[in-house]
């Protein structure tokens, strides 16, 4: 019998795979065989590199940068090759496509496949032969894609880095082979970046962040995760590999699995549109990504600018799986499928398929199967961040026995009315101030305004007032987390001006 893990929201996760699967994984062995490698362009000799997070097993993804004269560079961007081993309607492939993903909890991981392929044979760990997809590109000094070509390989990486490696690296004058294309990577990778946001991509800054586990498997710290160069080389190299197997699809006219992102729902517009009116921030055309990115832009200069950006991605539809390519808003992309990690992604091993065995699946199932992916790829992130919350419920409940109270920054994310929402950046966490705690012949909450006044000095709490909170309350059950507002919290009123809309 599986075990699984429970979750409140959608359906229990597979921890354990049948014997059969188990059976098929192991029968693959540990190295690769030669006749694995027939037909395979030889790139064991390429100056191949990886740069993951310092924990993770599963490396799907490679690449190789080298100058093939003039101002022109060949990127290979290789993705490891699952679909050579998880073969359509087999039981490893049956098993997968139930789990639809691997989900990242706080103190494990529940894999889409067996650790013999995701940890091991198709994991990308250097001094290793490894098969892939390769994708191709020819590049211009400035970041341009003159060409791209696709192709099944053999290759053994050179080297791993961890992202903070990569980033001492990339700032540093460390001379090798390796660590100068390194550099040469990350600056073309910046131009493919500001070509992208020039095209109209959507860039919001990252609030996460990570719990680190003791022995016991509680949280000892917390520390906020930065998306530095080293990030967005990876990145950028990916969207890169991404947009070309979907194009190249799209021109083959194959159906396949494509990552659709919807444009923002008019409604929530309207709600946004009145928030910055609100905070007498101009706006114009919001169904512009130009005029998005501007607003965006001027939110970084005010106090309230990161709970507004907040309120900008509750407009956005959440990214799922379609068969037909109807593009990525927040990428600005025409075409765009998830190519580079089949380790971890049904959709992706699908869109390998598509691409390299015409037919393999059809379009009718296709079309279920996306469905189905979506809903999958919805519980797994329920389930990571209810296992986070959960860990942080226990960290904080804690602190609370011992009497660890200390004042936190906070900002506020939203007046409603039960209360005041807060976001505490230190705790990566968000709570509420509830309507209980402002005193009642005090504290004045207007809702229309989206403010709370205090009655004797007229000081205000609006969206986006910084304000100091103590834990009050944590609820493990629900999940929930209570604070208090520090009396020093109230901000002197502004005089109200009519701002653009």
């Amino acid at each position: 019998m599986k075990s699984q893990s429970r979750f409140k929201t959608g359906s229990p996760l597979r921890e354990s795979f049948p014997k059969n699967v188990l059976r098929e994984a192991d029968k693959f062995g540990s190295h690769i065989k030669q006749q694995d490698t027939a037909g395979r362009r030889d790139c064991r000799n390429d100056p191949v590199i990886s740069i993951d997070p310092s924990s993770a097993l599963d490396l799907d993804d490679a690449f190789s940068l080298q100058r093939t004269g003039g101002k022109r560079w060949k990127l290979r961007v290789h993705v490891a090759d699952v679909s050579h081993y998880v073969k359509a309607n087999s039981p490893l492939d049956r098993e997968a496509r139930i789990r639809g993903n691997s989900t990242y909890l706080v103190d494990r991981v529940i894999p889409m496949l067996p650790s013999s392929l995701s940890n091991g044979l198709c994991s990308l760990h250097p001094d290793s032969d490894r098969l892939t997809k390769c994708v191709e590109f020819t590049l211009t000094s400035d970041g341009k894609v003159l060409g791209a070509r696709f192709f099944s390989a053999l290759i053994q990486s050179k080297r791993r880095f961890s992202y903070r490696e990569a980033m001492g690296i990339i700032r540093g004058t460390q001379q090798g082979h390796l660590e100068t294309m390194l550099r040469h990577s990350d600056r073309l990778a910046q131009k493919i970046r500001a070509q992208r946001i020039q095209s109209g991509s959507l860039e919001f800054p990252s609030r996460e962040t990570r719990l680190l586990l003791n022995r016991q498997g509680r949280v000892k710290s917390i520390e906020p995760i930065v998306h530095d160069r080293a990030h967005q080389l990876i990145e950028e190299f990916m969207l890169l590999a991404n947009e070309a197997v979907a194009t190249r699809l799209s021109k083959l006219q194959r159906v396949t699995i494509h990552r659709t992102h919807e444009q923002p729902d008019p409604g929530r517009l309207r709600e946004f549109r009145g928030s910055l009116r609100r905070h007498q921030i101009p706006c114009g055309n919001l169904k512009s990504r130009r005029e998005i990115q501007r607003v965006m832009a001027s939110l970084n200069r005010t106090p309230a600018g990161p709970a507004l950006q907040i309120g900008f991605l509750r407009t956005l539809p959440r990214a799922r799986y379609t068969t037909r390519p109807k593009g990525h808003f927040g990428l600005a992309k025409d075409h765009y499928a998830h190519f580079t990690s089949p380790i971890r992604r049904y959709a992706d091993l699908l869109v390998h398929r598509s691409l390299f065995e015409s037919g393999a699946t059809r379009p009718s199932e296709l079309h279920r199967i996306a469905e189905y992916l979506s809903a999958t790829e919805k519980n797994s992130s329920e389930a990571e961040k209810e296992s986070k919350r959960s860990k942080l419920c226990d960290y904080l409940i804690q602190k609370l026995r011992r009497g660890d109270t200390p004042l936190h920054n906070a900002l506020v994310t939203q007046i409603c009315s039960f209360g005041i929402l807060v976001e505490v950046s230190e705790l990566g966490v968000h709570g509420l101030i509830p309507r209980r705690h402002l005193k009642r012949n005090r504290h004045h909450l207007d809702l229309r305004q989206q403010q709370v006044r205090d009655r004797s000095s007229g000081r205000l709490i609006t969206l986006g007032s910084p304000v100091q909170v103590t834990i009050s309350n944590v609820d493990k059950e629900k999940q929930r987390i209570d604070f208090t507002l520090s009396s020093a919290s109230m901000c002197k009123p502004r005089k109200a001006s009519a701002g653009r809309a």
